[in-house]
């Protein structure tokens, strides 16, 4: 008994399903192959190695990419002879927020919105209050939260809008749980109508 002997035959298509197969056929259409660029195509490969099978699509399709955004300025600190005037009430702070008890979802809400209103109301400056941390009753607690969060937040980009640069407080309005906040003027961003 041979090889050809064990094969089974191939079946005929009906006549059926030869024109079921023909409309089925005409439907697709081929997949269009990448180029396979001439280096690699002519290059031999190192004997003892295989080249693998090139994939039909070795490239993601290109796309057009957009331009990287623009980083916003940096932040700038209050030079020492305004906080001196701050400090003396000699350069008024138009608007000032109270952050303790706050949890942090609550108290990053309230800044935002306060950072947005004291810009609508055209503050140059604003105290915003953080809180030194109280004291903690067990050595688990965590003390300050937002103290060390505030200073991050305002360096966000949500925040970046409304923040030209901050300082920590004088003693006589917080010290170091409270912070100078410098507004930034109105005319960079578009307000807001509410209908």
């Amino acid at each position: 008994m041979t090889a050809d002997d064990v094969k089974p035959r191939r079946r005929r298509l009906t006549a059926e399903e030869h024109t079921l197969w023909s409309r089925i056929t005409r439907s697709v259409a081929p997949l269009r192959r990448q180029p396979v660029p001439a280096a690699a195509a002519q290059a031999p490969s190192p004997p003892g190695k295989t080249k693998a099978a090139p994939s039909l699509h070795p490239h993601p399709p290109s796309r057009v990419k957009a331009p990287p955004p623009k980083p916003a300025p940096r932040l700038e600190p209050l030079d020492r002879r305004l906080k001196q005037r701050l400090a003396r009430g000699s350069e008024p702070i138009e608007a000032r927020i109270d952050l303790h008890g706050r949890t942090q979802d609550e108290a990053h809400a309230m800044l935002l919105r306060f950072l947005r209103q004291a810009q609508d109301d055209g503050a140059k400056f604003a105290l915003v209050i953080t809180g030194k941390g109280a004291r903690s009753r067990d050595e688990w607690s965590e003390r300050g939260v937002l103290k060390r969060q505030v200073p991050l937040w305002l360096k966000l980009p949500e925040f970046r809008v409304y923040v030209v640069g901050f300082e920590p407080a004088h003693v006589g309005h917080g010290g170091e749980g409270a912070l100078y906040v410098r507004i930034k003027k109105p005319g960079g961003r578009r307000r807001r109508t509410d209908s």
